[in-house]
């Protein structure tokens, strides 16, 4: 996390979880970094694999470990109708023995009502989150909830902010002191809502305005510190933004005319903010955050990218590297500060994942289970090559000195000290 930081620009701290934990969609500063630097380099479906577990449903959840659990949502259909009714459910495993402990319905989906998911969706893809006893498990446009960590009583639930989902849900919520706050990037009227993390109610709802004439993306935001200030960074269609997370109020924006179905997490290092701006010719802005006030669109953007810039996989920046996975599989290699691309080459098949980095190496998913690591250096070199050969969409993790692999029906803890 220190890596990330300068004197203007930091990562916001919270107490979500102890640094050997992974409490959020990627890990502890959100942005895809473990210190853990004795991952597993190389494995199979049977070759280091500490224990595989079936999942029941269909989810898309990327996993979540604190204190020795794992938390998961999935989809469970009820009937094998073409749309069938769908039990909303929060799954809560061993990290030991990838042994259930909880299995929780948190809400219900009407299938007639459902609307229709994308092939690379589905009904339970945002990651939950995981704070002081508590976990945090939202459903787009279903509605959010709170349970207890320890046995998966539902604390609180809340369906009071519907909206119109295209091709479903993705985006995860994020804490900032007492607010969870999450996008709600719908079809019609996109919102960033904050609701009060100890009961629910709403603390907070704003219209995000744009030129964008598709409205819905998939964009989990992030918290940085800005010169002392916390800022809520939200990208969605046509726009990111950066809002006061105590109230939703704009303190700057950087416009991108109609990009859309924006999906990869933005990260922030050494001062600048890094954006995707969506389908369907992705760009990759640089924006410098100090003394951004207002529309900064002709001011504050340092440089762009239009090649082989990712629709999905998130990025990552390394040592003033910034990585980059395209969804065909082209990893490229840029100078954070300049744009400079060093390399740009085909690494894997199509992904989705988004790209964890460990000290000297880099973990790159493909969507049917083929992981190269790969050193983080000017220079393409591939360390390891790896294939489990089961689809999958989800983000890897990190529980102590091992990986979680979420597959469509299986989830692996991988170790190389079995």
């Amino acid at each position: 996390m220190m890596r990330m930081q300068c004197v203007l620009i930091g990562i916001v701290g919270t107490s979500l979880a102890a640094a050997a934990d992974w409490p959020q969609f990627r890990g502890p500063d959100g942005q895809g970094h473990t210190d853990v630097a004795d991952l597993p380099l190389t494995w199979s479906a049977t070759d280091n694999v500490r224990w595989k577990a079936d999942l029941p449903g269909v989810g898309w959840s990327s996993p979540v470990v604190v204190d020795g659990a794992i938390y998961l949502t999935t989809a469970v259909p009820q009937g094998s109708e073409v749309k069938p009714d769908q039990s909303l459910r929060v799954l809560c495993l061993d990290a030991a023995t990838g042994t259930p402990r909880w299995n929780v319905e948190v809400l219900k989906e009407i299938g007639a009502d459902a609307p229709n998911i994308h092939k690379k969706n589905s009904h339970a893809s945002p990651s939950v989150l995981v704070e002081a006893g508590r976990v945090y498990a939202h459903f787009g446009h279903m509605g959010t909830a709170c349970l207890d960590a320890e046995n998966g009583a539902i604390l609180w639930k809340n369906n009071d902010h519907p909206y119109t989902p295209v091709h479903g849900n993705g985006s995860s919520p994020v804490l900032w002191g007492d607010l969870l706050i999450f996008s709600a990037d719908g079809g019609d009227v996109p919102a960033v809502i904050a609701l009060k993390k100890e009961t629910g109610e709403l603390a907070w709802k704003v219209t995000r305005e744009s030129d964008a004439k598709r409205k819905f993306s998939f964009c989990t935001p992030l918290i940085v510190e800005v010169e002392g200030q916390p800022q809520l960074i939200t990208p969605g269609s046509g726009v990111v933004q950066g809002l006061n997370p105590a109230d939703g109020t704009e303190i700057w924006r950087v416009q991108y005319d109609q990009g859309y179905s924006v999906v990869p997490r933005p990260v922030v290092a050494d001062g600048r903010l890094y954006v995707c701006t969506g389908y369907d010719h992705p760009r990759l802005l640089a924006i410098r955050l100090a003394e951004a006030k207002g529309d900064v669109t002709a001011t504050h953007v340092d440089w762009t990218l239009a090649k082989q810039v990712p629709h999905n996989p998130s990025v990552v920046v390394v040592d003033g590297l910034l990585f980059m996975l395209a969804d065909k599989g082209a990893l490229s290699c840029v100078d954070a500060a300049t744009g400079e691309v060093y390399y740009a080459q085909r690494c894997v098949g199509p992904s989705s994942a988004s790209i964890l980095s460990a000290p000297g190496r880099l973990y790159l998913l493909d969507e049917r289970g083929q992981c190269k690591v790969m050193a983080p250096e000017k220079i393409y070199r591939e360390l390891a090559d790896n294939l489990i050969d089961e689809r999958t969409l989800a983000s890897l993790a990190v529980v102590e000195s091992d990986l979680l692999l979420r597959t469509e029906s299986h989830l692996y803890r991988l170790s190389s000290q079995r």
